[in-house]
């Protein structure tokens, strides 16, 4: 199905006036499914942090890294929690890539992500796509369409990339975390990657209040976080070298060089003993 297809049947009642977070993360991948105030929210946040595209960029690094290492480890079977719209170097791709056979589950709140994703998805039954919201861990982990793809009796691994710091404190982050972390089994790993506050005297690069106040006016506001609270999310895992870092700093590939500022996101990766 092509886009121009999908956009012929978005949800009715869609409000594609209203920036999405999603739309605004692809058009700054140099995606196409996104529209006008999408793009025009995007222009205005790289006039804010002018080299936004770059991080995004970076934080599809981490993941596809991220990935390549889970599968090192044993892992054939992944969650990816507030996926975003599908773009180059998806988890599916990347973790298939690495092991044929590799079975994928994306989850993402925003129907017009479901609607792109179950179109441009489609792969035999070794991935799926759920219109569901993260803060909801059963909901998700009991869905059938979940239970079809994904055997939780053994090892996943549950990718939050870019996706608690739009999770507010009201609605506990941690406790969320903690839910998907007791339904899995032993081996199963975390993979993190989150906006962190600025630490006064360290970074002078970090436009924490201007970048807040961007995502005020989107779908979903900016919930930055110190670094305390954010190892926090890997209570109960034991953290993999290098530790929660700098995502430029988890495990770069020789000779490569980060696109971005390098403090940036964070990023970390954990297993379940």
């Amino acid at each position: 199905m092509v886009v121009s297809q999908i956009k012929e049947k978005l949800p009715e009642g869609l409000d594609t006036t209203i920036p999405n977070v999603a739309r605004i993360y692809d058009y700054l991948l140099g995606g196409k499914d996104n529209f006008a105030a999408d793009r025009a929210a995007a222009e205005r946040l790289l006039t804010v942090i002018p080299d936004v595209a770059a991080i995004a960029a970076d934080n599809r690094a981490f993941l596809g890294r991220a990935v390549r290492y889970l599968t090192s480890m044993g892992i054939r079977q992944f969650l990816d929690l507030g996926s975003g719209l599908p773009t180059r170097s998806n988890v599916h791709e990347v973790a298939q890539e690495q092991v044929l056979g590799s079975r994928v589950v994306y989850v993402d709140y925003d129907s017009v992500v479901a609607l792109h994703g179950k179109a441009l998805l489609a792969s035999g039954g070794s991935v799926a796509v759920l219109h569901a919201d993260l803060t909801e861990p059963s909901v998700i982990l009991e869905h059938p369409d979940l239970l079809h793809v994904l055997d939780l009796s053994r090892p996943v691994g549950v990718i939050f990339a870019s996706a608690l710091h739009f999770v507010p404190d009201e609605a506990d982050p941690w406790d969320i975390v903690a839910q998907y972390r007791d339904r899995l089994c032993s081996g199963s790993y975390i993979a993190i990657t989150h906006a962190p506050a600025r630490v006064p005297g360290e970074d002078p690069e970090h436009d924490e209040e201007n970048a807040a106040s961007f995502f005020c006016q989107t779908s979903a506001p900016l919930y930055m976080r110190p670094l305390a609270e954010i190892e926090r999310f890997f209570d109960g895992f034991d953290v993999v070298e290098p530790g929660v870092v700098f995502m430029q700093d988890w495990r770069p590939d020789p000779g490569s060089h980060a696109a971005g500022r390098h403090r940036s996101f964070r990023a970390g990766v954990g297993r379940k003993p």
